[in-house]
């Protein structure tokens, strides 16, 4: 685990045994939290799996439904979310449960646990991942780095041959790699990733089809009544790496895909990623100049009444695979404590 994740536990578990989170509920301005969500799985990740961050166990979800609720929160829309953050009296606390990329094990694991709950959710769709040619590339260089005992890549016009033979040294490599794309203009990183990719034989669009769920699988989720679907871009760009334009041409792109698969046009909306890399300000204006109601960042925090007027840049918190434990739900429930953790994190 890394130095900021540690750091991150620490903190969790210091909030929860000194009863913060009961009195933050008791005392904070904060009306809710809106949770992101990515991946719903049974099994344990492998030892060297830096994307376990992104999946939750299927108990887990039950257990956070169930204790929000036990804490005296609503699990609501996302509509409904922004009418307790407009009501003049302070309403009782919600949740909104959101979850990006439409995996298709949120079909097999997640949706049965909703349902039973009659929990409503937010199911935020990448159009060109349902249809079988995004590019899930953080998953991909995982795959390709766990099975081999070192990697080249290219970084500053020279190759580098990394050693990936142990598990710190497959974390290192992965590290390294990740961030380099991340930097990286979106033209040069697909080129890059292409690249690596086709060296070690990984097949991008086949991956895609086995972790995404197609637009048949999707319509279920369409005309299920618990959920909202939202719009997240054509192909998962970062939208302030590209130009202004390329972004607005993402976000209208992918609602009009939706609205012709499902006859239904998407009013909210998430960055992909979400971070300061990713979207800012820009980003914030064009989706509100598109008219999504709500548009999420993944900037950790607690909604206010002060949201109403930045309902395109919302702060979600990430039920993080890394801290699964039924003590952290009351911190990560906690709008003012979440607040306050994210502006520390800042």
């Amino acid at each position: 685990m890394s130095v900021k994740y540690t750091a991150i536990r620490a903190a969790f578990e210091l909030l929860w045994l000194s009863g913060l989170p009961r009195l933050s509920r008791m005392l904070s301005q904060s009306r809710g939290v809106i949770f992101t969500l990515h991946r719903v799985l049974p099994q344990e990740p492998e030892p060297f799996s830096p994307n376990a961050i992104l999946q939750v166990r299927p108990d887990f979800l039950d257990y956070v439904i169930e204790r929000v609720r036990a804490l005296g929160a609503d699990i609501v829309t996302l509509d409904e979310a922004i009418d307790r953050l407009a009501a003049p009296a302070r309403p009782r606390p919600f949740i909104v449960l959101t979850f990006d990329d439409a995996y298709r094990d949120n079909l097999h694991y997640a949706l049965p646990i909703l349902r039973k709950h009659e929990a409503p959710f937010t199911l935020y769709v990448p159009t060109a991942f349902a249809d079988g040619v995004g590019q899930l590339w953080w998953q991909a260089i995982e795959d390709i780095i766990a099975r081999q005992e070192a990697v080249a890549f290219t970084e500053n016009d020279e190759v580098e041959f990394v050693p990936t033979a142990t598990r710190a040294q497959k974390e290192d490599a992965f590290s390294r790699l990740y961030w380099h794309l991340r930097k990286l203009p979106e033209p040069q990183r697909l080129a890059v990733l292409a690249e690596f990719t086709a060296k070690y034989g990984y097949d991008m669009e086949r991956q895609c089809r086995d972790l995404i769920m197609t637009w048949q699988e999707l319509r279920l989720f369409a005309g299920e009544p618990l959920c909202t679907i939202g719009a997240h871009t054509v192909n998962h760009y970062e939208l302030a790496k590209i130009s202004e334009d390329d972004a607005r041409q993402e976000m209208i792109r992918s609602v009009d895909v939706i609205h012709a698969e499902f006859g239904l046009k998407p009013a909210h909306f998430s960055y992909p990623l979400g971070g300061p890399l990713s979207c800012g300000p820009r980003e914030f204006r064009l989706a509100n100049d598109l008219g999504f109601r709500t548009a999420v960042t993944t900037r950790p925090g607690g909604l206010y009444p002060r949201h109403l007027n930045q309902l395109t840049a919302l702060p979600r918190v990430s039920l993080n695979g890394l801290f699964q434990q039924g003590r952290y739900v009351d911190v990560l429930a906690s709008g003012g404590l979440m607040t306050m953790l994210g502006k520390l994190s800042g």
